[in-house]
């Protein structure tokens, strides 16, 4: 059903119907989600993205070499943080929120997360590498993680750093199990429910491997707190 004036809210690609109607509904634009996608399927989307909020940065996830190069061809001044591309220049960030990994193995997913969070409108701060297999590496953090609106913690394994920043500072925590781990993590499946479990209050949950999910829950509540 059209809405006033003949707008449905989307543009209809043929292979795709792109949401141009998200920014007012919601604050936040559509965000390309590029596994599944061929390289000129994303680089087409994008496109109509970038003409319906040209004063917002377009934002694609999960985008291959490919589907970078592609972008890059289009837009040479696209910034690239691993699989997570930004179109168009980043919003002035209101609020400021801490990206925290438990080890280097999780920096696809902490990349997507900060990455989301720029193109969102908060500030990052990131803290790499302060899993609990050292605790004094997140003891030692614990100014930095103080002084964000959020955080957003990402761990793979049994999932346990959530729990322990958790009890460390007051701050909101968005855990973020990862894949990470041997063969008795089930892909993620066991930090995720040891998250889920958390003793800790103050921790909520995102799906394995979301960083988008929990940069735009973040972001969201950074800028909130900043009006």
């Amino acid at each position: 059903m059209d809405r006033e004036g003949g707008d449905p809210g989307y543009v209809d690609l043929g292979f795709a119907r792109v949401d141009t109607d998200r920014l007012p509904r919601t604050g936040d634009p559509e965000v390309v989600y590029a596994a599944g996608k061929t390289p000129d399927e994303v680089v087409a989307i994008l496109g109509t993205l970038r003409d319906a909020a040209p004063d917002r940065p377009s934002l694609v996830t999960r985008a291959d070499p490919a589907t970078v190069a592609a972008v890059r061809l289009r837009w040479p001044e696209a910034q690239v943080e691993g699989t997570t591309v930004v179109v168009g220049d980043l919003p002035q960030a209101r609020g400021l929120v801490g990206v925290v990994t438990a080890g280097t193995s999780d920096s696809p997913v902490a990349a997507e997360a900060a990455t989301t969070v720029r193109a969102f409108g908060a500030g990052v701060v990131r803290v790499t590498d302060v899993g609990v297999a050292g605790l004094h590496r997140v003891l030692d953090a614990r100014p930095v993680l103080q002084d964000a609106d959020i955080l957003i913690v990402v761990a793979g394994m049994e999932g346990a750093l959530p729990s322990v920043v958790g009890g460390l500072v007051g701050t909101p925590v968005v855990a973020v199990p990862t894949s990470v781990g041997y063969g008795a993590s089930f892909g993620g499946l066991a930090a995720l429910l040891g998250m889920l479990n958390s003793c800790a209050a103050g921790v909520v949950v995102c799906n394995i491997d979301n960083g988008f999910g929990a940069g735009v829950f973040a972001a969201r509540i950074a800028r909130g707190m900043q009006r």
